[in-house]
């Protein structure tokens, strides 16, 4: 049956509701010194306030090997009142130690695979998508050997796959790899940070091979792409496209929490984001963006 996999176990896809579609509790890179997400607390206000927002589920898309937190989105889960969904999958290589990248890379698919259907290390958390990553506007050998591991993990799990594209780029190098050669259904495949390279045609010719397409809220670290977000959107719905759109708030340093940093954090999807979409494309359209499309997107037919 087709089910949404979140750290306190399978649900139907209509239990869901109001959905962050891309963000983290946690997270920790080289990439991002001194803003580590690794303070449970904090972690804790912040799914705390999107749920006083209105917020039903978080989707985390932290990998493997960033610090993730497994051992406390449980709790956290029970406390603030929400679903979170967690993620397996393996990020671009510069955010690793080599030896870490060079001890995984060969075992990436098993990897994947087990954290899905058995759990995260020993703590009993299934992850419910996999996460990884392209390269910017093509596909570096790093790129390609962990996206041919995610569609194998695919295959035998179900599991949808989600992308982190640099700097919006090279989503049609992905999709041509992972459906095309790989034979990935486009509707387990959802691509993004897509706002942060702001193509309407690039975005338009995705949208058409079926995959979905998720956007960024407001962030301090694309902020410079953050004013085209409703040309994208508006582009795409006007082609027919609003099935296939996701939210979320990305979250990924501490200076951009709102329970504890200067914000907008995750609350601000639904308190101020939302609202504009209401204003902008209608009831409906925000209904289909953090409910319906959501549902369909993080659902799968798993085995395992």
């Amino acid at each position: 049956m087709v089910k949404v996999r979140t750290v306190l176990g399978d649900l139907s896809a209509g239990e869901l509701g109001v959905t962050d579609s891309h963000d983290h509790l946690f997270f920790r890179s080289a990439l991002l010194p001194g803003q580590e997400l690794d303070d449970p607390e904090a972690a804790l206000q912040e799914a705390k306030d999107f749920a006083a927002a209105g917020g039903r589920t978080i989707v985390q898309w932290t990998p493997y090997g960033l610090g993730r937190g497994a051992e406390w989105l449980p709790e956290i889960a029970k406390s603030a009142g929400v679903h979170v969904v967690a993620a397996t999958g393996f990020h671009r290589a510069d955010h690793y130690a080599a030896e870490v990248v060079a001890e995984v890379r060969p075992r990436l698919a098993e990897l994947f695979v087990r954290e899905l259907t058995d759990g995260i290390g020993d703590t009993g958390v299934k992850a419910g998508m996999i996460k990884v990553a392209g390269g910017f506007h093509v596909l570096d050998a790093h790129a390609r050997e962990v996206l041919i591991a995610a569609a194998e993990a695919h295959h035998a799990t179900g599991a949808p796959i989600g992308i982190h594209h640099e700097l919006g780029s090279g989503a049609d190098a992905v999709l041509e790899l992972l459906v095309d050669d790989r034979g990935v259904p486009p509707t387990s495949v959802i691509l993004g940070h897509l706002n942060r390279f702001p193509d309407h045609e690039l975005h338009l010719e995705v949208a058409a091979r079926g995959a979905f397409l998720a956007f960024d809220g407001p962030s301090r670290a694309n902020n410079a792409t953050d004013p085209h977000l409703f040309e994208c959107l508006g582009a795409l719905v006007d082609a027919g496209y609003a099935g296939q759109l996701l939210l979320g708030g990305d979250t990924t340093t501490a200076k951009a929490r709102g329970a504890t940093g200067e914000g907008p954090g995750m609350p601000y999807l639904l308190t101020g984001l939302r609202p504009r979409l209401i204003r902008r494309f209608g009831e409906e359209f925000a209904a289909d963006m953090f409910v319906a499309n959501p549902a369909r997107a993080f659902a799968a037919p798993w085995a395992g």
